[in-house]
């Protein structure tokens, strides 16, 4: 199994895990921000889980306050937001780093195994438009960057962050991955 199954995390709740626990099952990995423009993305991806679960989809939500503050809250901040506004169900976890000098050591292999995120080019375009500057190649773009991870636990796929959770070249990488 892959390396990732290793890296020890925090639910959202403070127990202690790691994707062991999710191991055999296709992941979608995303960093979420609870005050970004993205955020209608949850809606969306709950809606993925939901449909997919049974098929052996997983979807672990990631709080991440590196992109102009958008997740200001505590964990238990974050949790209720997301039940309350969103219905989510799938699996969250303690914020964390996701990008910088501070970067959880999931998302450092994460970023390492797979550098490149489709979509991104437009992104970065449309960021540069607004004068953000760019984020170093391999590093985590903005919220809601999407890692699929498939069932021996290997980055299969990566997706920019305005990649909607409905969108197709998406979707047809969750179900090679499901198929695998």
């Amino acid at each position: 199994m892959g390396e990732l199954y290793d890296v020890p995390l925090k639910r959202i709740d403070g127990s202690e895990t790691s994707l062991n626990a999710y191991a055999g099952k296709v992941l979608l990995i995303v960093n979420v921000a609870s005050k970004c423009g993205l955020t209608p993305q949850y809606e969306a991806l709950e809606a993925l889980y939901r449909a997919r679960h049974a098929d052996g989809l997983e979807i672990l939500g990631f709080p991440a306050n590196n992109f102009m503050g958008q997740e200001p809250g505590t964990d238990q901040e974050i949790a209720s937001f997301c039940q309350t506004a969103f219905d989510v169900s799938f699996p969250l976890f303690s914020k964390i780093s996701v990008a910088g000098p501070d970067k959880h050591p999931l998302y450092d292999a994460l970023t390492t195994a797979w550098p490149d995120a489709t979509g991104s080019e437009l992104m970065r375009e449309k960021f540069a438009g607004y004068g953000f500057p760019p984020t170093p190649r391999g590093e985590v773009l903005w919220n809601f960057e999407k890692f699929v991870i498939g069932r021996k636990g290997d980055v299969v796929a990566r997706f920019s962050p305005d990649v909607a959770p409905d969108d197709v070249r998406l979707i047809d990488a969750i179900n090679k991955a499901l198929a695998a």
